[in-house]
């Protein structure tokens, strides 16, 4: 009997025939949640999803930055002055409404001025005497220079408040030109208005100290003008005459 020696072709295929089993039985033995499968598609899907969810979290973002700065600004808006020169101010208009309040003889007051001029710038009397008119003209002189004295105290006060005035007006405009806000900004604009007004209360108060001065001296012209034709009137008017007395002129040695 002959042996026939297995040709590789024969040997090949009983090979794959006992493989078989053994693949299958691994492919049997690894569960199938266990397999990975890898989709081109739905991973893109998954990528552009992601990016427009970061893009839309950065919208976010800047929109809450945006609020945060407008919140910051309406708080610096909001933001106060911190100074305030008031009490200068105040204590400025209060210093030459004392000077205009310590008027002399005659105050700044209706009242006061329509009984003074009734009683010593009115009408001269007939039946007044002559000491009476001398009188009355040295009380009218003396209103004249009280009220010039009155004129340049107001004025020495007009003019000590031009160097505070400088100085809280060169304060107002640095703070307003530093303002980190509107309401800063507003607030230094309205103190250096009500600085402006108290340097015209100034001027209207050294107006009217002038102006009394002036009408106090055209007041005692007028007076003194009438006052002289009087005088002069009884002067002129025929008296008695001139009436011869006894006189001694040595001494008899008596």
């Amino acid at each position: 009997m002959t042996i026939r020696p297995f040709s590789s072709r024969a040997v090949f295929m009983a090979a794959t025939m006992l493989a078989a089993p053994l693949v299958v039985s691994s492919m049997i033995a690894t569960p199938a949640h266990a397999i990975i499968v890898f989709d081109p598609s739905n991973y893109a899907q998954n990528v552009l999803t992601a990016a427009r969810s970061l893009e839309q979290i950065t919208h976010q973002i800047t929109s809450l930055q945006n609020e945060a700065q407008m919140l910051i600004n309406q708080a610096r808006n909001l933001a106060s002055l911190p100074y305030s020169a008031l009490q200068q101010i105040q204590q400025s208009v209060q210093k030459t409404q004392q000077l205009l309040n310590q008027a002399q003889n005659i105050a700044f007051n209706v009242q006061q001025i329509d009984q003074a001029f009734q009683q010593q710038y009115g009408n001269v009397s007939m039946s007044a005497s002559n000491q009476q008119l001398v009188a009355d003209a040295r009380a009218r002189w003396k209103n004249t220079v009280g009220g010039l004295q009155d004129a340049m105290r107001v004025q020495a006060g007009v003019v000590g408040n031009i160097d505070s005035n400088r100085t809280q007006m060169s304060e107002l405009v640095g703070r307003s030109q530093s303002a980190t806000g509107a309401l800063q900004a507003t607030q230094a604009g309205n103190q250096i208005l009500a600085l402006q007004s108290q340097q015209l209360s100034d001027l209207v108060a050294l107006l009217a100290a002038n102006g009394r001065a002036g009408a106090l001296t055209e007041a005692e012209r007028t007076a003194a003008a009438e006052q002289g034709r009087e005088q002069r009137r009884r002067f002129l008017t025929p008296g008695s005459g001139y009436t011869p007395g006894n006189a001694q002129m040595f001494n008899n040695g008596n």
